[in-house]
């Protein structure tokens, strides 16, 4: 509603009352009484029927008939009309495109208008007319208004380009425009500067990799001085701005934030958000031991605490951003609790946030204060509100150890109240606390199973069922308390299901002799009789598990569970990274980057805080790597934004390529993983034997044979495909062990080992997924970034199963060459990018380059000399092999194995020569020399290449074949 603003422009308060008649009229035949108004002698009635037209405009009439009425009124002194006039060309111009080029000369007329208002409003109205047919007539007129004496029209003239590019990009390109934009930035007038800065930061969000806001210490300098002058919105523009600046240190860091710090007492709450992340992100150049830097910390909360006392909907914005600020730096709020505290009339979204920031500072400090304020709130009205709260009781004994006793006494006494939702969420947090804290707290138990009976919500179920079974040796009718959530097994959710199903199994570990009828029940409820895949899944497994092997039963059953921790709700640090730039934005209230809900042609950078410098301590980046152990390639995530565009802005989609179509040699779907039934399972004397296996009758027998042993850790896919008989294997193909590729302390728990094979023609990739988190992996996916030889996934990632915690899975990926190339440094370079549900990873490996050596590398002897000639001298490399003891002919056998053929053998002189030929991928051939001297371990390699600097890499691949 832009123009409704203007409508209201330079007209007195009584005006403005008596507008309201414009939009009362009902009459028929409007259209013709309005045309005859517009077309009249008297200019105070052509101006009331101007009105009445925008009037029905605005209301949703459409008056697109009388446009060229309309448009003859252009031609007039009066400031008023003028607008008016534009306000319907604006709205109406690209409906009627013929008739608004009549509009064009009085345009072109007005730009040279004595009035500097008259000249604005005309560059900003064909702005706003987004018509091709027009743009090209603008483009002289915008050209003067950039250069215009008058401030307010170049500050016009600024956003105007803005707009053109996004009707006409190429066209403001040709013109010039942003070169004179970027002049702009110089101007002496500072709202001239912030739509300039505005307008090129625009343009700069379409086109990511141009480097349009050339930042540089002159251009901030003249920045941070318009900032102190312009209007508030231009402040922003300008802080924005200064946020994508990289300081060359921290002496130039510290001087940025002393000159941003006073916007932090600007009135406008946005203006303060903007000056926050430019502090926050600037904050981390500077070391922790500076004095600035403390006095910088003290400075940040007044505003941030003076936010909370906006409006609701401000508040909530507020909050949004402080939990983030809270999670990366936990100091600057640490002594402001008390404003965090919930008020009476507080709106739900805005208790709700309160609370959870109030979590996030609890400390030794002030945890009394905080328990003593979150009891008050469980006994309030609102069940969302209470909920959140027991839950919050229970997270400050995970988060301060020292408060756990007095946290679970606030929660016994809280289940004393008998108030059922209070109960079920004290349950479950008890759950946690027991985890966090074994063996300290279970004298509460008794209390809980008293409340059995009120539990109906499936969480607190659940909760409770894992309680008894992982406790039931100290309960002592714990079978009776599970056999009574068993009679309705099948009324029941999923997640109580299979944690009844896990407690009962645990209750016959401990206690065998008593609960043999329970277990059986449950198994067969599990398997027999349920149709959820996981349930039944997790009841075949433990019956497996009881009937063969009752120890490792209990070692896997009862196994010893990591403790949780209080970091789990806090956002992943690479991603809190990101949102820290984007303070005051979308992103910041979401909690989400731009690009999970910016939809579009418009590329979404990727933001992140610069390194810290200045500091003996060491902090994470995205570009540094840290240095792992001495046999792990490093992590290279490269500084280059055009290498990792690809990375970035991943596709993970499984390729159009297709994976080559292999028979599995057995169906798994067609076994009886039952065997004999439930006989089967608890066959023989299941009376009084004291034995825990005794009762579980052995294995089922038609369990297929292969699947009897444990299969080789190299199985998974390979397998699958039958890569590992040997199908079209070359005799002695040589495969590297796999390496660690990315370590799980750079992945948040995922490793990655892996190597490459050629097998059958086909280049694999082998990788070991190992979880070392405390969370299931799923959905994994994986895309290379362009490399030298074009190397692609042929087919998706295949993790057939969610990847478990301390659980390794072996994938082979099948590789294709016909992605995009890039020369990459080494040649052999490959940047990949791994996908799962938690982030995406990247790391770097190197491949040898025999995996790209085709089968059909043998070369005519007639060609072979014809070419050797033909290849220059100078692109001729000799290297020696040290230390092998082999002859020619085991050593041409070896070698034929990874595709390098050999052409010709002589001997001369007791020196053997084997002249070899192979055939790279992209059609490159590579021709070799080698000499053998009988009784010498080192041989002497000549190899000739149109391509010379491929030839350091084939000789690496002859070093690793006959040394291995």
């Amino acid at each position: 509603m832009e123009w409704a603003s203007q409508l209201c422009e330079n007209r007195g308060l009584g005006s403005k009352m008596t507008d309201s008649k414009y939009f009362t009229t009902t009459k028929k035949g409007e259209i013709f009484e309005l045309k005859a108004e517009l077309n009249s002698d008297k200019k105070e009635k052509k101006k009331e029927a101007v009105k009445k037209v925008i009037a029905s405009m605005t209301v949703g009439k459409d008056v697109s008939a009388l446009f060229p009425d309309v448009v003859n009124c252009m031609q007039t002194d009066n400031l008023e009309l003028k607008k008016l006039v534009y306000l319907y060309l604006m709205n109406y111009a690209k409906s009627q495109p013929d008739m608004a080029i009549m509009a064009v000369n009085t345009f072109v007329k007005d730009c040279e208008d004595l009035n500097p208002l008259i000249r604005a409003l005309a560059v900003r109205t064909m702005g706003c007319i987004r018509v091709d047919k027009i743009t090209e007539y603008l483009c002289e007129p915008l050209r003067k208004c950039l250069k215009d004496e008058d401030p307010y029209v170049r500050k016009t003239a600024a956003v105007c380009v803005a707009k053109l590019h996004d009707i006409n990009a190429q066209l403001v390109e040709d013109q010039g425009f942003l070169d004179t934009l970027k002049d702009l930035i110089s101007d002496s007038n500072p709202m001239v500067v912030a739509n300039a800065v505005a307008a090129l930061s625009e343009i700069a969000e379409s086109h990511p990799n141009s480097n349009l806001l050339d930042l540089n210490p002159q251009t901030i300098n003249k920045l941070l001085t318009a900032l102190n002058e312009c209007t508030e919105w231009g402040q922003i523009f300008i802080l924005d701005c200064l946020a994508s600046y990289l300081p060359r240190d921290d002496r130039e860091s510290q001087s940025i934030c002393e000159r941003v710090t006073p916007r932090l007492s600007h009135a406008n709450s946005a203006v303060v958000l903007s000056a926050v992340k430019v502090l926050m992100k600037f904050m981390e150049m500077l070391p922790k031991d500076l004095d600035y830097y403390g006095t910088l910390l003290k400075k940040l909360a007044p505003p941030l605490v003076t936010l909370l006392s906006a409006e609701p909907e401000l508040q909530y914005v507020a909050l949004r951003n402080i939990n983030l600020i809270v999670q990366k730096r936990p100091e600057i709020l640490k002594h402001e609790m008390k404003v965090f505290f919930v008020k009476y009339n507080d709106p739900i979204y805005v208790k709700l946030e309160k609370l959870d920031i109030m979590i996030r500072l609890a400390s030794q400090a002030n945890i009394a204060q905080v328990l003593a304020e979150l009891k008050e709130y469980a006994t309030e009205v609102d069940v969302d509100f209470v909920r959140k709260a027991v839950r919050a009781i229970g997270r400050c004994a995970i988060k301060v150890e020292q408060s756990a006793e007095r946290c679970v006494s606030t929660l016994l006494d809280l289940i004393q109240t008998k108030v059922n939702y209070v109960v079920q969420e004290a349950i479950v947090v008890i759950k946690d606390i027991f985890r966090k804290y074994p063996n300290k707290y279970e004298s509460v138990i008794a209390t809980l199973c008293e409340n059995l009976d009120s539990l109906d919500e499936p969480e607190a179920r659940a909760a409770m069922i894992w309680i008894v079974g992982e406790y039931a040796e100290r309960i002592d009718n714990a079978d009776e308390l599970l056999e009574s959530f068993l009679e309705g097994f099948h009324d029941e959710s999923t997640q109580v299901q299979l944690q009844l199903l896990t407690a009962i199994v645990k209750l016959f570990l401990k206690k065998p002799t008593e609960t043999q009828e329970l277990v059986q029940q449950v198994l067969s409820l599990a398997t027999q009789d349920s149709d959820n895949p996981d349930l039944r899944d997790r009841g075949y497994i433990y019956w497996r598990l009881l009937s063969t092997d009752p120890v490792a039963a209990k070692e896997v059953v009862l196994a010893e569970k990591p403790l949780i921790s209080e970091e789990t709700d806090l956002i992943e640090p690479t991603l809190l990274e990101e949102l820290i730039c984007h303070i005051g934005t979308l992103a910041s209230v979401y909690h989400k980057p731009p690009s999970a809900f910016v939809e579009g042609s418009r590329g979404v950078q990727h933001k992140r805080l610069p390194p810290r410098t200045g500091s003996g301590e060491s902090t994470e980046t995205p570009d540094v790597g840290q240095s792992g152990p001495s046999e792990a390639p490093p992590a290279v995530i490269p500084s280059q934004g055009d290498l990792l565009g690809d990375l970035l802005n991943l596709d993970l989609a499984p390729p159009t390529a297709t994976v080559p179509s292999v028979q599995p040699s057995m169906q798994m779907g067609a076994m009886d993983l039952l065997g004999g039934g439930l006989d089967s399972l608890l066959g023989g004397d299941i009376g009084g034997s004291p034995s825990m296996g005794a009762g579980l009758g052995a294995a089922p027998a038609a369990m297929p044979a292969s699947l009897g042993s444990a299969p080789a850790v190299g199985g998974g896919l390979g397998d699958l495909f039958d890569l590992g008989g040997g199908v079209g294997m070359p005799t002695g193909s040589y495969v590297a062990p796999k390496t660690v590729w990315l370590l799980a302390m750079k992945a948040k728990g995922l490793e990655i080992s892996g190597t490459f094979a050629r097998r059958g023609g086909i280049i694999q990739m082998d990788l070991s997924l190992t979880n070392k988190a405390m969370s299931v992996m799923t959905d994994f996916a994986i895309q290379f970034n362009r490399n030298s030889f074009g190397l692609a996934p042929a087919g998706p990632l295949q993790v057939l199963t969610p990847l478990s915690p301390n659980q390794t899975i072996d994938v082979s990926l099948p590789l294709s060459t016909s992605g995009p190339v890039m020369k990459m440094e080494p040649l052999n370079n490959l940047q990949v990018a791994v996908k799962n549900n938690i982030d995406v990873f990247y790391f770097s490996c190197q491949y040898p380059l025999s995996l790209l050596f085709v089968e059909d590398g043998k070369m005519d002897r007639q060609v072979f000399l014809a070419t050797w000639k033909d290849i220059p001298n100078d692109n001729e490399a000799q290297f020696q092999i040290k230390d092998i003891h082999l002859n020619s002919d085991v050593a041409s056998n070896k070698l034929q194995g990874s595709n390098i053929f050999t052409i010709a053998k002589r001997t001369v002189e007791g020196q053997d020569m084997l002249y070899q030929s192979v055939k790279l991928t992209n059609g490159i051939w590579v021709l070799a020399e080698m000499r053998i001297q009988t009784g010498n371990p080192n041989y002497t390699l000549s190899i000739k290449c149109r391509a010379p600097e491929v030839c350091p890499f084939v000789y690496q691949c002859y070093e690793l074949v006959l040394k291995n």
